[in-house]
């Protein structure tokens, strides 16, 4: 199993997660960090609302590490264009959360869930056959298959 998604499945880290993580194969661990970038940013824009200012800045700082370990599970040689596309699109996503939390703007929280939410979608898609075919290989190179 990947270390790096391993140790930022373990920042997401919630309790009831724990026995989900040990029987999962690489593609639900993505997904399972995707969900929970996704919790993340959700709970931080409620924050931002109710102008709870440090459970805001809490939320967006575990939203980047989540996206952060996205980025570190990929393989780039593996997964070629298209997994430079998703580092690049990752440290997007990142730099526009610090963004919000600086300047408590919903509107680049909304923009990067929508942009994470249509990375998912595309890794959702990814068919049982196509899963089953690299288990047992980086899960980074799997969305090479997929129609992003």
């Amino acid at each position: 199993m990947n270390a790096n998604i391993r140790s930022a499945l373990q920042q997401y880290g919630q309790q009831s997660t724990q026995g989900a993580v040990e029987g999962a194969d690489p593609h639900r661990l993505i997904q399972m960090l995707m969900e929970g970038a996704l919790d993340k940013i959700a709970i931080a824009k409620g924050a931002m609302e109710r102008r709870e200012f440090a459970a805001k800045s809490q939320h967006i700082s575990w939203a980047v590490s989540i996206i952060n370990g996205l980025r570190m599970s990929l393989d780039k040689e593996a997964g070629g264009q298209l997994a430079e596309n998703l580092d690049a699109l990752y440290e997007y996503m990142g730099q526009r959360l610090m963004q919000a939390n600086s300047s408590n703007d919903i509107a680049i929280l909304d923009e990067a869930a929508t942009l994470l939410r249509q990375i998912k979608e595309g890794w959702d898609a990814i068919p049982a056959d196509v899963r089953q075919q690299y288990s047992g290989k980086n899960a980074a190179s799997q969305p090479r298959q997929a129609s992003l």
